[in-house]
């Protein structure tokens, strides 16, 4: 169980840093932007299956902090 929350804290961070390289890139392409959203997340994945070892864990690990991280990012959209 701590794995799993370990995993999913670290995905979080990674999909912060997905924010903040996404902010640096200005006004890059539709494309561009995909491509780095494609990176972040294998890298996300990876670390998770590291950690916790299971694909399926990992797999609602990452669907979940995806999740959170959209409620957290659309929350900060609305109220800034």
């Amino acid at each position: 169980m701590v794995k799993k929350y370990i995993a999913l804290l670290l995905q979080l961070m990674i999909w912060s840093g997905f924010t903040l390289a996404e902010w640096f890139s200005g006004k890059e392409h539709l494309l561009s932007k995909v491509i780095l959203f494609i990176v972040f997340s294998y890298l996300a994945i990876l670390i998770a299956r590291k950690i916790v070892e299971s694909k399926k864990d990992t797999l609602i690990i990452t669907v979940v902090s995806l999740f959170t991280y959209g409620l957290l990012h659309s929350a900060l959209h609305f109220f800034i």
